[in-house]
C-alpha cells in the first residue's frame, strides 16, 4: 500500500521561496500548500477536520499582517488535535536571542535564511519523526467567559451562549490576541470565506451581536472593547468599552 505523502503548510509572503520550496518537497515525497499572511495560514489550521492532514508548517518569523512568534503561540493554543503540530521556524535574522524566544513559544526547530533546501528538508523529516508532545488546554477562560475552542462553546458563569459559527470564530480569534488592538481589515482577514460579507459594517455588525451574547452589559462591554480609530480589543478586565 502506498504511504501518504506528508502535507506541509507554509506560512510565508515570500512567494518565489514557497514556490521554490513547494517543488523540492514534491519531489521528495511530500505535498506543500501556501499562505500568504498569518490570517490565512491561522485559518487554514482552523479548518476543523482538513486541519489534522497537515504533517508540519513551515512558518517565517516576519509576515506582513503579524509576527511570526504571535502565530507559532497561537498554534500553540488551537484544540488539541492541532495544537501539537511540528513548526519550523524560518527568518532572515540570524540572533540568537530569535531562536531561543522562537523554541521557548513552542517552535519545534529554526532554520535562518537563506538556507539550503536539503537543509530544509532533513530537518522536517528530523521533526516528523519525532512525538509530538505540546499540549495546550482547548480553554481560554477570561473572568466570567469560558471559550471551549475543542467543542466550539462559549459560557458566561457556568452558562451557555448561543452563538453562529462565525461568532465563535471571531471571539476565538479576538481572545487568542487578548491585549492587542485587531483593524477590521485583520478581524475580516481571520474569519473571511466565500460566503461571508467583506466590509467594515459587517465585522461592526458581527461585533455587536457578538458583545449582546457575551457582555453583561452591552453598551458598556468588558471583553470587546473598541479603539477609535484603530479597530477592536478584546481585554480581561476593563470597566468602560471604549479607548480613546
Amino acid at each position: 500500500m502506498r504511504a501518504i505523502a506528508p502535507r506541509i503548510l507554509i506560512i510565508d509572503d515570500d512567494r518565489r521561496l514557497s514556490d521554490m520550496v513547494t517543488t523540492y518537497l514534491a519531489q521528495n515525497g511530500m505535498v506543500a500548500e501556501h499562505a500568504g499572511t498569518a490570517a490565512m495560514g491561522l485559518r487554514r489550521l482552523r479548518a476543523g477536520p482538513a486541519s489534522k492532514q497537515l504533517a508540519a508548517v513551515i512558518l517565517d518569523l516576519m509576515l506582513p499582517d503579524a509576527d511570526g512568534l504571535d502565530v507559532c503561540r497561537s498554534i500553540r493554543t488551537l484544540p488539541s488535535a492541532v495544537a501539537g503540530i511540528p513548526v519550523l521556524m524560518l527568518t532572515a535574522k540570524g540572533e540568537p536571542m530569535d531562536r531561543v524566544v522562537g523554541l521557548e513559544l513552542g517552535a519545534d526547530d529554526y532554520l535562518p535564511k537563506p538556507f539550503e533546501p536539503r537543509e530544509l528538508l532533513a530537518r522536517l523529516r528530523a521533526i516528523l519523526r519525532r512525538p509530538r508532545t505540546h499540549a495546550a488546554s482547548p480553554v481560554l477562560a477570561f473572568g466570567d467567559l469560558e471559550i471551549d475552542r475543542e467543542s466550539r462553546s462559549a459560557r458566561i458563569d457556568g452558562r451557555a451562549v448561543a452563538l453562529t459559527s462565525r461568532q465563535f470564530d471571531l471571539l476565538v480569534v479576538m481572545a487568542e490576541c487578548a491585549g492587542r488592538v485587531l483593524s477590521r481589515d485583520q478581524l475580516m482577514s481571520a474569519v473571511a470565506d466565500e460566503t461571508t460579507d467583506a466590509t467594515d459594517r459587517a465585522i461592526d455588525v458581527q461585533i455587536g451581536r457578538l458583545r449582546a451574547a457575551i457582555e453583561r452589559d452591552p453598551k458598556n462591554p468588558r471583553h470587546i472593547i473598541t479603539v477609535r480609530g484603530a479597530g477592536y480589543c478584546f481585554a480581561r478586565n476593563r470597566s468602560d468599552g471604549t479607548r480613546r
